[in-house]
């Protein structure tokens, strides 16, 4: 495990407040369960393989089942409140570790449904962030052919692809850098649809590390049963 240069702490982010209306208009994507435990349950747990000083649940109001879990490392684990979109309840995250953490401290975002990263992915974006001094995320390069299509479904172009990359979570970066580029992207207007893209607007270099393919996220139903396959073939 890489070392923590001149001793910043790190932190994780979990904004887990969405209403998964793609999965199922009733059941939260990361309360279904597989092998036993929780989707949320095996994300904290790939998480709390890293040397985390805690990590923030962004959960909504009426969450009345994320407190109940057994989660690995339950002393550091921290709740609050989400906010309407994913980057509210990520900005709240934030917000709330600035009162706990260092602004040079690292941080860690992470879907909640995305229970399969590989620890080794997780420790190759941390060694990245730290030895590079700059964010960085996981991503994998786009495989399949990309047309840009009307919306009368009519093909208008193909996309070249070569230099496009599919980005995946974590997202990692310093603390008071990425609360600033939210805080500075939701006040101007600008969408955001992940951590890189708000530290973009700062013009902030984020580097990209490559990941795998298994690193999915749950988000329809057929979703759910490719990732107990993939947790079954990682047997970890």
């Amino acid at each position: 495990m890489h070392s923590l240069l001149n001793n910043p702490k790190l932190w994780a982010i979990i904004p887990a407040a969405g209403s998964g209306s793609r999965f199922s208009k009733t059941a939260l994507k990361q309360y279904q369960t597989i092998q036993n435990k929780t989707v949320l349950e095996h994300t904290i747990q790939r998480l709390t393989a890293l040397p985390l000083s805690g990590y923030v649940l962004a959960i909504s109001e009426q969450d009345d089942v994320a407190k109940t879990l057994n989660f690995n490392d339950p002393d550091k684990a921290m709740f609050c409140l989400g906010g309407a979109e994913r980057v509210d309840s990520v900005l709240n995250g934030l917000r709330y570790l600035s009162d706990i953490a260092s602004d040079e401290d690292w941080v860690f975002v992470h879907d909640a449904a995305r229970p399969c990263v590989s620890i080794e992915c997780l420790e190759c974006l941390l060694a990245t962030a730290i030895e590079s001094d700059q964010s960085a995320i996981l991503a994998i390069p786009v495989r399949d052919t990309l047309k840009c299509v009307s919306e009368t479904h009519d093909i208008e172009k193909t996309v070249d692809r070569s230099q496009l990359w599919q980005a995946q979570t974590p997202q990692m970066a310093k603390l008071g850098v990425l609360r600033k580029a939210i805080e500075f992207a939701l006040e101007k207007g600008i969408s955001i649809t992940d951590e890189a893209s708000a530290l973009e607007t700062l013009g902030k270099t984020v580097q990209v590390v490559a990941g795998r393919s298994d690193n999915i996220k749950i988000t329809y139903p057929e979703d759910l049963e490719l990732a107990k396959l993939i947790l079954q073939s990682q047997n970890v």
